[in-house]
């Protein structure tokens, strides 16, 4: 008997319910928007945030805003929408059997039949194209370390497959654009923007073993690793540690690009970033609860938040 495929109005089953994608896009063009994770923002969000960090810092240290930095700034914008977009077609393409073993996954659009994997590559390389577009904009050096990205966001989603820390990997991946943020502003990497990534690596352990505990148990039948599976119930004391250097890793970087120019008054400022981040996270553990997955992904979409909070002090760090 054959199987008529979903709907392209049926939604994916951990979207938001009132997603844009939903409610206003076309119904022959949301399977792909929801392929790129457009019904759910927050991913976006949790990869142009460290690119704003990375913008801010650098003119911190180089006391030298341009308006081109305007242009850096808004492209950052569209560029996260478009990797993401990328990414998660990639990612997609490459766990269709995994997702369609997974309930909360199951629905989404490659393994519910609604796109078809020829379909999903074509779509990736739009997207890729597109981004490139404006990656191409920038100094070359910003470009040579975004051509270098393609290899952590392919490789991203095998590691469940051979680490107990897929974590990292995505870490390494969706903090990049702090390293070339810096970059496209000052024409070179220096390090303080080194810190301020491994600060964006440990605050992505951190928020994304969160998220990971929604899954821990279809993970578990599969043969899926993750943080989530390896800490189980002392989930909260890792990401103590995984708060700890956040703030710690983000404080150097704050300092390290304030010392050479910027006042004591932009360095208080800006140091009042990575203190007002760590409280913030602290207010999520209280709420963690391994065992409910409803409330893991509350917590987990509220690191948006969690992320702004220092871009905030940055700015104000540079009106000082």
């Amino acid at each position: 008997m054959q199987v008529t495929p979903p709907s392209p109005d049926a939604p994916v089953a951990d979207a938001p319910s009132d997603n844009w994608v939903d409610r206003y896009a076309p119904a022959s063009f949301r399977p792909y928007l929801r392929l790129s994770r457009a019904d759910r923002p927050i991913g976006t969000w949790l990869l142009l945030l460290p690119c704003w960090w990375g913008l801010a810092l650098a003119i911190l240290y180089d006391q030298s805003p341009r308006w081109e930095d305007l242009w850096i700034f808004a492209g950052c914008g569209i560029g996260a929408f478009l990797m993401r977009g990328a990414g998660c077609t990639w990612n997609d393409i490459t766990d269709r059997h995994i997702d369609a073993q997974v309930a909360r996954t199951r629905s989404r659009p490659i393994p519910s039949g609604q796109v078809s994997i020829v379909r999903a590559i074509a779509w990736m390389v739009i997207q890729c194209l597109l981004a490139a577009a404006i990656l191409f904009t920038f100094n070359w050096a910003a470009v040579g370390l975004g051509v270098l990205s393609l290899l952590l966001v392919t490789i991203y989603p095998f590691a469940k497959r051979f680490t107990w820390w897929p974590q990292v990997f995505l870490g390494l991946a969706f903090n990049w654009g702090a390293l070339l943020v810096w970059t496209a502003h000052t024409g070179a990497l220096n390090f303080p923007a080194v810190f301020l990534y491994a600060a964006g690596i440990a605050w992505t352990l951190y928020y994304d073993t969160i998220y990971a505990h929604q899954d821990t148990e279809d993970d578990a039948l599969i043969g899926v690793k993750s943080t989530a599976r390896l800490f189980g119930d002392n989930s909260p004391q890792w990401l103590r540690w995984f708060l700890v250097a956040t703030v710690s890793l983000m404080g150097l970087a704050v300092i390290f690009s304030a010392m050479p120019n910027a006042s004591i008054l932009a360095l208080v400022l800006a140091l009042g970033g990575p203190w007002a981040m760590g409280w913030h996270m602290a207010w999520q553990l209280r709420g963690i609860d391994v065992n409910n997955p409803a409330k893991m992904l509350q917590l987990f979409r509220v690191n948006r938040d969690t992320g702004m909070i220092p871009l905030l002090f940055f700015a104000a760090a540079l009106l000082a």
